[in-house]
């Protein structure tokens, strides 16, 4: 019996899988979602595909060369949240609360239900009425925290489901690699193996005083999730309709350059506030407040994306259609809704490799030092 009990849910190759779905002629074919200009990068590929060594973020053109004869769709976004949509509104119906990490990934937090219909069997259950009505397939991990509950849901890929008892966390991730934990990526595995640190189990057992000395203070956060700890809620699931931020000036100002300055800076942290929040928008509003108080917008519908390259552009266009009167202006604003779920680490099918490393290394500066440590204009 479980005194806490957290199920992971990951749809499997889900942008893939979905393609799949769509299109049955594609069934059994390594398959490649993402840009599929020269420079593009694969946002998702089939287990097809997985066998070359395709993974997501990986340019397409390496993915091609590896696996020539690889299908290749661009990818649709609206359908891929449509689906999202199906997977949610029946976790919903079920679970009593649950946590929509991005748009392929959910916890569901079970605590007290094994008093009632016992929470590996309501786990089984629930994937197979989501598995029967999208018709995709979805690996499942059940154990007392987020954490051993999601390495147990990607130990179980694909299409499959597992738990782990309580008290059995750090011998389910003791002879596991490294890598398998969450957070620890290429680049910490290979320092760790030349520690002579190349499993989970070894991992736990390394005083917290030489990894903190290693890894400053991720160091303690590896012992603790090497050991199977991780005390995180299931943050309860609500839809946020928009993203918006305005700025009125002291001064009211005709200048264009400065208006578009700010206007630049305000979209930037806006789609900032997006990534972070996992979220991906396909409408910009901009607002303007002249000098008189007469008050104008304009929108526009876009690709899903939450990447400044696409959205500044969008709302500088905007911003100029707008400002016809050439009068002082006291307001700008932006705006985004039409909102999805998901984590744009590229802007999903059109991004380059090379940007998106850009935009990484901002947000991990804004987010070090504040959204206006970084200035864009």
């Amino acid at each position: 019996m479980y005194q806490r009990a957290i199920l992971h849910l990951d749809m499997d190759a889900f942008f893939a899988s979905v393609e799949i779905k769509k299109n049955s002629a594609l069934a059994g074919l390594p398959l490649l979602v993402g840009g599929v200009g020269g420079r593009g990068v694969v946002t998702s590929c089939s287990y097809e595909a997985r066998r070359y060594g395709i993974h997501s973020g990986m340019p397409m053109a390496v993915a091609l060369r590896r696996c020539p004869d690889a299908r290749t769709i661009r990818g649709d976004y609206e359908s891929y949240e449509q689906h999202s949509a199906i997977v949610t509104e029946i976790i919903a119906e079920e679970g009593p609360v649950f946590e929509k990490a991005s748009i392929d990934e959910f916890y569901v937090d079970m605590t007290g239900m094994d008093r009632h219909v016992g929470c590996v069997k309501w786990s089984g259950e629930l994937r197979q009425r989501i598995i029967r009505e999208t018709g995709l397939p979805l690996s499942a991990g059940l154990s007392v925290n987020k954490l051993v509950s999601k390495v147990r849901a990607g130990e179980a890929k694909p299409n499959g489901s597992g738990w782990v008892a309580q008290g059995a966390e750090r011998a389910f991730l003791s002879p596991l690699p490294v890598r398998k934990i969450p957070s620890i990526g290429a680049v910490t595995a290979r320092k760790l193996s030349l520690m002579g640190i190349r499993k989970a189990g070894t991992l736990s057992q390394v005083p917290v005083g030489l990894l903190e000395r290693e890894f400053g203070s991720m160091g303690r956060e590896f012992h603790r999730r090497a050991n199977g700890i991780d005390h995180r809620p299931v943050v309860p699931y609500s839809e946020r309709k928009s993203f918006s931020s305005e700025c009125t000036f002291q001064t009211d100002t005709i200048d264009v350059e400065f208006l578009l300055r700010k206007l630049r800076h305000l979209t930037a942290q806006l789609a900032f506030d997006l990534r972070r929040a996992g979220r991906l928008t396909a409408r910009v509003t901009v607002k303007i407040r002249y000098t008189d108080f007469n008050t104008y917008t304009r929108a526009r519908r876009i690709d899903y994306t939450a990447h400044d390259q696409q959205l500044v552009p969008v709302a500088e266009t905007l911003f100029r259609e707008l400002f016809t009167r050439r009068q002082c202006i006291r307001l700008i604003g932006v705006r985004f809704d039409l909102l999805a779920s998901g984590h744009t680490q590229l802007d999903l099918f059109t991004d380059t490799q090379e940007n998106s490393r850009l935009l990484l290394a901002l947000d991990k500066v804004r987010t070090r030092f504040g959204k206006d440590a970084v200035a864009v204009g």
